[in-house]
Parts: C-alpha cells; sequence; structure tokens
C-alpha cells in the first residue's frame, strides 16, 4: 500500500493534521502518515527578501525518498517564494512525487487579524489538495468552487471547497 507522507517543517502544533489527513482520504482516496526528519532550511532562506526558497526546500524534500511513499507533503510554518513571485502558498512538481504548502500566510496573524485555527486548518487542507491535485497531473482549474482553482490572495483560498470539481476527479479517476 503506497501512502502520502505528511512532513512538518519548522511548525508545531499539528492541530491541522487531522483535518488535512481526511481531506487528502477524502480528494484522493489514500491514507496518510506523519514522519518528521532533519532538515537544514537555512540554505534555502534568502536573506534579502526574507523568505525561503521553496523549490530548494522541495527538492531537499523529495532527495529522500521513502519506500511506500506514493507522495510527500512538506508543511512549513516559514513565508515561502519562487523568485518570479512576492510569495506563494505552496508549490509542487507537475505529476512528480512532491509538494511544499506554507501555513505562514494562511494564518490570520500574518494580516494582523486574531488567530482562528479552525480558519487556519482549513486554508491548509485546501492549500495541501490544491498542491498534491498538480502532483497527479491536474492543471489550474476554471471552476470557481474547485480546489484546483489558482489561489492569488487568501481570500481566493476562503472562496474554495475542499473538493475536486467533477471534471478533475474524472482526470484522475477518482469516483
Amino acid at each position: 500500500m503506497s501512502y502520502i507522507y505528511i512532513i512538518p517543517i519548522e511548525t508545531s502544533p499539528l492541530f491541522w493534521f487531522e483535518p488535512l489527513t481526511a481531506g487528502i482520504f477524502r480528494a484522493f482516496g489514500m491514507r496518510t502518515k506523519c514522519v518528521k526528519f532533519s532538515m537544514d532550511i537555512s540554505k534555502a532562506f534568502d536573506p534579502l527578501r526574507q523568505q525561503y526558497n521553496s523549490s530548494h526546500l522541495l527538492s531537499r524534500l523529495i532527495d529522500r525518498p521513502l519506500a511506500d511513499a506514493d507522495k510527500v507533503l512538506g508543511v512549513a510554518e516559514v513565508d515561502l517564494f519562487i523568485p518570479i513571485l512576492t510569495f506563494v502558498f505552496g508549490e509542487a512538481q507537475l505529476e512528480g512525487p512532491g509538494a511544499i504548502v506554507s501555513t505562514h500566510r494562511l494564518n490570520n496573524k500574518f494580516y494582523g487579524l486574531p488567530e482562528n485555527q479552525t480558519l487556519l486548518a482549513q486554508r491548509i487542507v485546501k492549500e495541501s489538495l490544491h498542491e498534491l491535485g498538480h502532483t497527479f497531473g491536474l492543471l489550474h482549474c476554471s471552476s470557481p468552487g474547485c480546489v484546483l482553482n489558482s489561489s492569488t490572495y487568501v481570500e481566493d483560498i476562503d472562496q474554495k471547497s475542499e473538493e475536486l470539481c467533477p471534471q478533475c476527479q474524472q482526470q484522475i479517476n477518482i469516483t
């Protein structure tokens, strides 16, 4: 049996783990395992931007394959970027083994608002399902409620559901 491994990176507590596990099972029909392994993230840090290069972290995640892992999802609290964008909520390899998401800009406290763990967990689930969808070969979807709909702002994530639309489900043979 293959699993989607969830790897916390510089994050705690894992209040979001159970909702994420349930969301992954609903969306992809796959079980998850949580594993912690030591990762030096300092090499991904850009001191000028005060952010972490998500591509560097993603490559570190998939450098050490796990025997029964179908996919690997890193969940980090640090602020992520790719060189052509100011920030990213996450990054994935299209049809690849790995994805990473950041809780940093999903958290209300980043925007000066009161913390809301329930909302944060929902956002983590949606963004994780979005990035994992890319690892299964899905592109951005134009269906407004689909979790694969593109998100430029956190409000865009809030407008989506935690579900793949029927067309996206069909593309990866989920019924």
